[in-house]
C-alpha cells in the first residue's frame, strides 16, 4: 500500500483509516472493527492469486445496505473477480505517468499514472456492472462502476505521489459517498458533437522575419495547412514572406498547400478585402505571431469580421483579449486564486511613474500587445524609466510597469487544450539563465531538470487550472517566475497562440502541437486525434522524454556597430538551435558547436569569446551574449559551483554540469599525449569524453596533436579502433512505452544499441577527387576500406540502387542574418523531389524553426550537427548515394571541401570547384585568365600590400574575407586608418583564407543572375536588378524581376559571362553571380556556387522551382529546363528587406556592404512600382498620413538634385517639409520650397532651439512634432559630422517609430508611388498573376 494513499484519506479527507492484511477475513471480523467504507489498495501480481481478499470483497457486495467500496490498481483487478469478471495478462502492461484514460460517462480524458501487468476483461463483466474508464491507446479496461450500488474502482492512481493528480476527484466521490453526502449526476456536455462546419479557412501568416518573430511560423503555418488539407477544408493563405516554404504554390497528395496565396502586406484593411472576395467561413489568427493576433483582434473588436460572417477558429478572441491585456489577465487570475507578478498598466508617462513608485525600483517596463518584449527594459530610477516609457509608447499604447523578480527561475508550459475540456501539458522547459533574460535569449532545457517532482506538478496543476479558466482551444504557453528558495512562484503570462517555444516544445517531443491545434479549432477533440509518432495511441497523452533537450540561441550583435550585447526583457537573437542527448554535458556541447561552427565545445579559455581586459567577475556577472563562455573560463580556473552561482545565480545543478567539463578538459590537457591519455581503459577513457559531449577535434587539440586536422582524424581513428561510435536513437514521445514508426533520430554514445537499422550499403568513396586535393591518414584509410565495395558497384548501380541508397541534404543550420528561412525553403523543395523521383531522402539540420526538420518531410530526419565528424558519421552508417551540400548556403557549403578530400561523394559541382569560387584570390586569378572584368584587386599579404594597392587605384576601396555569409567582416575604408582597422576584422574572420581588397566602385547598379546549370551548361536562369546602387549589400536591397531597366547590352554581357563561368567551374545545380554594372560596362563581384537567399523569390516569380530543377542535375537524372519566356511575363515582383533595428538599440539603421536585415517580404503588381510600394508596407512600413511632416537630411547636392523632383511632388501632395540647414538651404534656394529649418543634434540631449537662430532641434521636431516619414541620406562614409548627427537622426526616428528610408532611389521610388496612390489596390492571388484557373 502506497503512503500517498494514506495521506490522501487521513490527512485531505479527514477519515479514520484502518489498514488490514490482504487475508483478514472480513466477514469473521476478528478485530471487530467498525467500518462504513471499504478501499482496496493497489498491490504486485496476479489477482487471482488471493483467493481470501476476493472473497472477503464478495461478502462487502452483499451487504445490505450497501457500504461503498472504492478500489484503486490490483483493488480495481480484486473488485471485478469478486463480482464474477475475468482478468488476464497484458502482452507488455501499461506503466508510466501519462496513460490517459477515458472517464466513459463524460468522455474527458485523463492523464493517469500507472504500474500494472493485469487488466479487467470488460466483456466478462456481469450484469449491473459497467467500465467506467479505458485506455485511450489500447482501449484496456481501466475502470468498473456498479449501476446502482456505490461500488467503482480504476486501474489508476489517483493519488499518485509522482502525479498526475487529475483524477484525485475520485477520492471526493467514494469518501462523499461514505458520508452519505448525494453525490452529482455526471454527464457528457455533447460539445464533443458541436463540430465546426468550415469549408474554407483564412490564414494569416507572419510576413517577413523579424527578431521575435522568425521561422517558427513558417513551420506552425505549414502543419495548419496540412492539417486543414486533410480535412478536406480549402485554404487561403495571406503571408508577403516569398522565402517561406508554406507560400510555395507546388503541392501534391504528399505535400499539400494552400488552395490560394496572397503575398500582401498583412493589414486589417487588406484581410478585410481578401474575406470580401474569398467569403471563408473561418479565419485562423493563431499560427501567424503576433501579427496576425493583432490583425484579428483589431478586426473583431470593430466588428467586421462578425458582420462578414467569419467565425475566428480555436481560442476565442476575448480569451487572446484576456491574455494581452494585463488588467483583465490579472483580474482573470485572481478568480481562481493565481496571481501575476506585483503589475500596473499605463497609459502615458505620468501614470508610469505613479506604478514605478508603488512598486519599488528596479521595475520592468513592457509594452503591452508587444511581441518578443519588443520596448521593454529594467529602469532603476525615474529618469530611465521616463526613457523607456516614451520609446514603449511608440509601439503601443499601453504599458506595463511589472515587479522586478530578476534571480528567480524562469519556467515554461506548453498546454493544449480542446472543446470537451480534455487538457494535457505537452512540454516543460526550464531557463538556463534566471529571470531577467528575455526568454527567446536565453539557454532554455526540456524537460526541466532542477525541479522537485511536487514543483512540476505544482505548476502543470496551475497551469492546466489557468488555460481551462481561461477558455483557450488548441494550444498556449504559460510561463512562470519560481523563488528559487521556496515553492512560492508567480504568472509572468500567457501566450494564447503559437509561439517560439511552440515550434520547440513539437521538435524537443515529436508532438505536432500546430497540427494538433489546428484540428482543435476545428472541434476535434484531443482522444480522436492519433499520435503522429506511434501513429496507433491518441494524441491526448503527456511526452515522456528518455533524452535532454537544449535550445541555443545565436545572435548577430557584433554586425551592429554601438549595440550593447547586454541580454535584458527585450530580445537580440536571430536564430536558434537545438541539441538532443542523454546528459546535460553533452546536449551544451553539441549545442556550441551548432550556434558557432567554428567552435569545438564549451570552453572559456580556449573559445576566445571572453575578454582579458574586463574583470571575470564583471564577464559573468552581466547577462550577455558571451557570459556562458566566462562563466566556464571561470570554473576552468577553479572558481568553484558556489562562487560562480553568487555572481550569476545559475543554477547549481547546472553549473556542476559546466564544471564536469572542465574538470575533463583539465584532465585530458594534464596528460597531453593522446596514447599516453588512451593507453589504460581506452574504451571506458573515450566514452565518458564522448557522453559529455566532446568532439575529435577537441581531444586532438588537449593532446596537442597537429596539424590539428590531421589530429582529428587520427583521433576519429582511435575512437574507431576501441569500439566507440555513436547509436542512433529515435525521438518516440513515450520512452519506448510503445513501439514507434518514426524516422526522427539523434546520435548519443549514452546507447547501447541502435533503434534504427543500418543503411542496407557501403558509402561510396568519391571516386572524381583530383588527386592533388589534401588528403588525410583517416581519409586515406577510410577510402582503402570500402573502395573494394564502393566502387565495384559504383559504376554499375542501377537507378534503383541509387535510390535506396538516397541521398543526404545538409540543412541551413541556426537562422542568422544572411541565412534565414529561403535556405530551409531550398532544403525542402530538394528533399521534396528526391521522394518524387524515388530517392530515399536523409536530411541532416539542428533548427527547430524549419520545416525540414518536420520528421514528415523525409525518409530519415538527423537532428544532429553540421559538423565534418557527424556527417560521416551519418555517411558512413547510411551508406549514402552522395551528399547536397548546396541547398542549406554557407555551413554545409564550406563543409564541402573537408567532406570530399575524407572520401564522402559530393553531388553537383565538385568540391574542388567549390573552393576555386569561395577563395577570393583563386575566383579572381579565373576571371583574370578568363578575360572576365571585375574591380581591380589584390590579396591582402601584408599591410604595406594593402595600403600601396588602395593608393594606387584610390580609396574607397573593399575588404573581403573568404568562405563568409552575409557579407560578414566586408567593410567599406575610406582612408588608411579604417583600412588597417577593417583588415584586422576581416583576418580574425577569415582565419587562414585570403581576404582580397578591391577598389569600391560608387554609383553603379548591382544585378543578381540566379541559375541551375548541369555539366556545365546553364539550364534556367534569371536576372533579378537592384533598385539601390552597388553598395548595398544584396541581401538588404530592393530586388526586382523580371528586372525593368536593364540594357539589352547589358543582359547580353551578363549572359556571355555567367555561360563562361558555369562552364570553367564545371557547375552542376544552383549558382549565384553578382555583377555590378556602369553604363554597358559589366564587372564580376562574386559567384556562390550553392543555392543563393534570392532561389525562392525567383522560383514563386516565374512559377517555376530552381531547386527541383538544379536536385535532379545534382542526381544525374535527365533534366529539361523549364520553358520561360520574358514575354509571356506581364507582372513584377518586388522583394524588400525587413529590419530590426527598433530592437538594436543603438544600431545605425542605414545600410553597407555588409547585410543588416532579419528577413524579406515580395509582392507582386501589375508593374514596378506597385509592387514596390506594396512590398514596403508588408515590412510594416507606415504611410505618412495626409498633411503630417516629412523630414529631410540629404548629404550632398548630386542626391538632393536627384531627390529635387520627389521634393517638390511632396509638396504638392501637401506634406510640411522640414530640412537640416545644409538640405533646406539647398532646395529653398534652387526650387523655393520654403522648407522650414530644423538644426542637427550635437549629442542625443541636444533638443533645444538654435539660440542664434530659433531653429528647432531635429530631435524636438521627431519626438514632439508630426513628423511621419524621415528620408536621412548619407554619403555612406565615416565623416565625423554624419556620424554623430546623422546617426543620431536616424536612431531617434527608429526609437520612436517613425517611418525612415536612408537610400535616395527607395526614397524616389516611394515619393512615385504614393503619388500615383499605389496604396490603394484590388487583393489579386499569385495565381491571378500567373493566370492560371481560378
Amino acid at each position: 500500500m502506497k503512503y500517498n494513499i494514506i495521506r490522501c484519506l487521513v490527512d485531505v479527507h479527514k477519515v479514520k483509516l484502518t489498514v488490514v492484511p490482504f487475508d483478514y477475513d472480513l466477514e469473521k471480523n476478528p478485530s471487530n472493527i467498525e467500518w462504513e467504507g471499504l478501499f482496496l489498495s493497489n498491490g504486485p501480481g496476479d489477482p487471482t492469486m488471493c483467493p481470501q481478499t476476493i472473497k472477503s470483497i464478495q461478502y462487502a457486495l452483499n451487504l445490505d445496505p450497501p457500504r461503498p467500496i472504492f478500489g484503486i490498481c490490483l483493488g480495481n483487478q480484486l473488485l471485478s473477480l469478486a463480482a464474477g469478471a475475468k482478468t488476464y495478462k497484458l502482452k507488455y502492461g501499461n506503466r508510466g505517468m501519462n496513460q490517459p484514460c477515458i472517464d466513459l460517462r463524460t468522455g474527458r480524458c485523463y492523464i493517469t499514472p500507472q504500474n500494472h501487468g493485469f487488466a479487467v476483461d470488460s466483456n466478462s463483466l456481469p450484469a449491473m456492472w459497467k467500465p467506467l474508464f479505458i485506455n485511450a491507446n489500447d482501449l484496456t479496461n481501466e475502470g468498473i462502476v456498479h449501476t446502482d450500488r456505490p461500488f467503482f474502482s480504476v486501474q489508476f492512481h489517483p493519488e499518485a505521489s509522482g502525479g498526475p493528480l487529475d483524477t484525485a476527484f475520485l477520492f471526493d466521490k467514494f469518501v462523499g459517498h461514505v458520508r452519505k453526502i448525494s453525490q452529482p449526476l455526471v454527464l457528457q456536455d455533447g460539445l464533443a458533437y458541436q463540430r465546426q462546419t468550415v469549408k474554407k479557412v483564412l490564414l494569416v501568416g507572419s510576413g517577413g522575419l523579424s527578431i521575435g518573430q522568425a521561422g517558427e511560423f513558417d513551420y506552425s503555418g505549414s502543419q495548419c495547412i496540412k492539417a486543414l488539407k486533410e480535412e478536406g477544408i480549402e485554404v487561403v493563405l495571406i503571408n508577403p514572406n516569398i522565402a517561406t516554404v508554406q507560400t510555395s504554390t507546388e503541392k501534391n497528395e504528399v505535400t499539400p498547400g494552400a488552395d490560394k496565396v496572397y503575398f500582401l502586406p498583412i493589414r486589417p484593411h487588406v484581410v478585410m478585402d481578401i474575406i470580401a472576395k474569398e467569403k471563408p467561413d473561418g479565419i485562423i489568427v493563431s499560427m501567424g505571431g503576433q501579427t496576425a493576433l493583432n490583425v484579428g483582434v483589431e478586426l473583431w473588436k470593430t466588428g467586421q469580421l462578425q458582420k462578414a460572417g467569419v467565425k475566428v477558429l480555436g481560442t476565442q478572441i476575448d480569451a487572446i483579449e484576456a491574455t494581452e491585456d494585463r488588467e483583465i489577465f490579472s483580474q482573470k487570475l485572481q478568480e481562481i486564486g493565481e496571481s501575476i507578478a506585483l503589475s500596473y498598466s499605463a497609459n502615458n508617462v505620468e501614470e508610469a511613474l505613479e506604478a514605478a513608485r508603488k512598486i519599488g525600483y528596479p521595475v520592468l517596463v513592457r509594452a503591452a500587445f508587444a511581441l518578443g518584449g519588443l520596448g521593454s527594459g529594467f529602469a532603476e530610477n525615474d529618469a530611465e524609466l521616463k526613457d523607456l516609457a516614451s520609446k514603449a509608447f511608440t509601439v503601443s499604447s499601453q504599458i506595463l510597469i511589472d515587479q522586478d523578480l530578476r534571480g528567480w527561475k524562469e519556467l515554461e508550459y506548453e498546454v493544449v487544450r480542446d472543446s470537451s475540456d480534455n487538457c494535457i501539458t505537452v512540454c516543460n522547459m526550464e531557463n538556463f539563465d534566471p529571470l531577467g533574460v528575455h526568454t527567446g535569449d536565453s539557454i532554455v532545457v526540456a524537460p526541466s531538470q532542477t525541479l522537485t517532482n511536487r514543483e512540476f506538478f505544482m505548476l502543470r496543476k496551475t497551469a492546466l487550472k489557468v488555460v481551462r479558466h481561461l477558455g483557450i482551444v488548441g494550444e498556449c504557453n504559460i510561463q512562470y517566475a519560481l523563488n528559487p528558495k521556496s515553492e512560492k512562484y508567480c504568472i509572468i503570462e500567457v501566450n494564447a497562440r503559437l509561439s517560439r517555444s511552440s515550434a520547440l516544445a513539437s521538435k524537443a517531443t515529436g508532438y505536432p502541437l500546430a497540427y494538433v491545434a489546428t484540428k482543435l479549432a476545428l472541434g476535434r477533440d484531443l482522444v480522436s486525434i492519433r499520435n503522429s509518432i506511434t501513429k496507433t495511441t491518441t494524441a491526448c497523452f503527456e511526452p515522456s522524454l528518455d533524452y535532454c533537450v537544449l535550445k541555443m540561441p545565436r545572435w548577430d550583435l557584433k554586425k551592429f556597430n554601438r549595440v550593447s550585447n547586454k541580454l535584458g526583457s527585450s530580445m537580440l537573437s536571430v536564430g536558434e538551435v537545438m541539441s538532443i542527448g542523454r546528459s546535460f554535458e553533452e546536449v551544451i556541447q553539441k549545442a556550441c558547436r551548432m550556434v558557432n561552427p567554428s567552435l569545438d565545445g564549451l570552453e572559456g579559455i580556449d573559445s576566445n569569446l571572453t575578454d582579458d581586459e574586463i574583470p571575470l567577475e564583471e564577464q559573468i556577472a552581466v547577462p550577455t551574449d558571451t557570459r556562458l563562455f566566462a562563466v566556464q573560463r571561470a570554473l576552468e580556473e577553479g572558481w568553484g559551483v558556489d562562487k560562480v552561482y553568487e555572481h550569476t545565480k545559475i543554477d547549481k545543478w547546472f553549473l556542476s554540469k559546466l564544471e564536469n567539463i572542465a574538470r575533463m578538459r583539465k584532465a585530458c590537457k594534464d596528460c597531453g599525449d593522446v596514447e599516453k591519455l588512451f593507453a589504460e581503459n581506452g574504451t571506458d577513457r573515450m566514452r565518458s569524453l564522448k557522453m559529455a559531449g566532446f568532439s575529435d577535434q577537441q581531444i586532438a587539440r588537449y593532446t596537442n596533436l597537429t596539424p590539428l586536422r590531421d589530429g582529428t582524424a587520427r583521433v576519429r581513428a582511435i575512437r574507431k579502433s576501441l569500439g566507440v561510435i555513436p547509436c542512433v536513437k529515435q525521438i518516440d514521445t513515450l520512452a519506448a512505452e510503445f513501439p514507434a514508426e518514426t524516422n526522427y533520430l539523434y546520435m548519443t554514445y549514452s546507447g547501447n544499441e541502435d533503434d534504427v537499422s543500418e543503411g542496407l550499403h557501403d558509402p561510396i568513396v568519391s571516386e572524381s577527387d583530383d588527386e592533388s586535393w589534401p588528403a588525410t591518414p583517416a581519409s586515406k584509410a577510410f577510402k582503402n576500406r570500402i573502395r573494394s565495395a564502393s566502387l565495384a558497384t559504383s559504376k554499375s548501380e542501377s537507378l534503383a540502387d541509387k535510390q535506396e541508397r538516397g541521398v543526404m541534404v545538409l540543412g541551413c543550420g541556426a537562422y542568422c542574418i544572411g541565412s534565414s528561412v529561403e535556405f530551409d525553403w531550398c532544403a525542402v523543395s530538394a528533399i521534396r523531389q528526391l521522394r518524387k523521383d524515388g530517392f530515399k531522402s536523409i536530411i541532416v539540420n539542428y533548427n527547430p524553426e524549419t520545416v525540414s526538420t518536420d520528421y514528415d518531410e523525409s525518409d530519415r530526419l538527423y537532428f544532429e550537427e553540421l559538423s565534418l565528424e557527424r556527417v560521416l558519421d551519418i555517411y558512413e552508417r547510411e551508406g549514402a548515394g552522395g551528399i547536397v551540400v548546396s541547398v542549406g548556403g554557407q555551413i554545409p557549403n564550406n563543409l564541402a571541401g573537408s567532406l570530399a578530400s575524407s572520401g564522402a561523394k559530393i553531388l553537383g559541382t565538385s568540391a574542388r570547384d567549390i573552393e576555386r569560387a569561395e577563395d577570393r584570390q583563386q575566383f579572381s586569378d579565373m576571371l583574370d585568365d578568363m578575360g572576365l572584368k571585375q574591380p581591380a584587386w589584390s590579396v591582402a599579404r601584408s599591410m604595406e600590400e594593402a595600403v600601396k594597392f588602395s593608393e594606387d587605384v584610390g580609396f574607397p576601396v573593399l575588404v573581403r574575407p573568404s568562405f563568409v555569409l552575409s557579407g560578414a567582416a566586408m567593410r567599406v575604408a575610406s582612408d588608411e586608418a579604417q583600412l588597417k582597422n577593417f583588415l584586422g576584422l576581416a583576418a580574425d574572420v577569415a582565419a587562414d583564407r585570403p581576404v582580397v581588397v578591391t577598389k569600391f566602385i560608387l554609383g553603379a547598379k548591382e544585378i543578381e543572375f540566379d541559375a541551375v546549370a548541369n555539366q556545365g551548361k546553364i539550364l534556367n536562369y534569371a536576372i533579378g536588378e537592384h533598385l539601390e546602387n552597388a553598395g548595398v549589400h544584396s541581401g538588404d536591397a530592393t530586388v526586382i524581376l523580371p528586372a525593368q531597366k536593364l540594357y539589352v547590352e547589358t543582359i547580353r554581357q551578363i549572359k556571355k559571362y555567367a555561360v563562361a563561368i558555369s562552364k570553367a567551374l564545371n557547375i552542376t545545380g544552383p549558382f549565384n553571380i553578382q555583377f555590378m554594372a556602369t553604363g554597358n560596362d559589366v564587372q564580376v563581384i562574386e559567384c556562390n556556387l550553392r543555392a543563393s537567399r534570392t532561389f525562392p523569390f525567383v522560383s514563386k516569380t516565374f512559377h517555376k522551382n530552381f531547386i527541383s530543377l538544379a536536385t535532379r542535375a545534382m542526381c544525374g537524372l535527365h533534366v529539361v529546363p523549364y520553358n520561360i519566356n520574358l514575354l509571356d511575363i506581364d507582372y513584377v515582383c518586388v522583394k524588400a528587406p525587413m529590419f530590426s533595428f527598433t530592437r538594436l538599440r543603438g544600431a545605425d539603421p542605414t545600410l553597407g556592404v555588409e547585410m543588416a536585415s532579419t528577413g524579406e517580404v515580395a509582392c507582386f503588381g501589375d508593374d514596378a512600382p506597385r509592387a514596390f510600394l506594396q512590398a514596403m508596407l508588408a515590412t510594416g512600413f507606415k504611410l505618412p498620413k495626409a498633411g503630417s511632416t516629412v523630414l529631410l537630411s540629404i548629404v550632398n547636392d548630386n542626391f538632393r538634385r536627384e531627390f529635387a523632383e520627389s521634393a517638390i511632388t511632396l509638396s504638392k501632395m501637401g506634406y510640411k517639409l522640414s530640412a537640416t540647414p545644409g538640405t533646406a538651404r539647398w532646395y529653398n534656394a534652387n526650387y523655393n520650397l520654403d522648407m522650414k529649418m530644423v538644426t542637427k543634434p550635437v549629442n542625443s540631449e541636444d533638443d533645444g532651439d538654435d539660440p542664434a537662430t530659433g531653429a528647432p532641434s531635429a530631435l524636438s521636431e521627431l519626438k514632439e512634432s508630426d513628423v511621419e516619414l524621415v528620408i536621412n541620406i548619407s554619403e555612406g562614409t565615416t565623416r565625423k559630422d554624419e556620424i554623430s548627427s546623422g546617426y543620431i537622426i536616424r536612431r531617434t526616428t527608429v526609437d520612436y517609430g517613425i517611418s525612415l528610408v536612408t537610400n535616395v532611389k527607395c526614397a524616389i521610388w516611394l515619393v512615385k508611388s504614393m503619388e500615383r496612390g499605389y496604396d490603394k489596390f484590388k487583393a489579386k492571388s499569385v495565381a491571378e498573376f500567373y493566370h492560371l484557373d481560378v
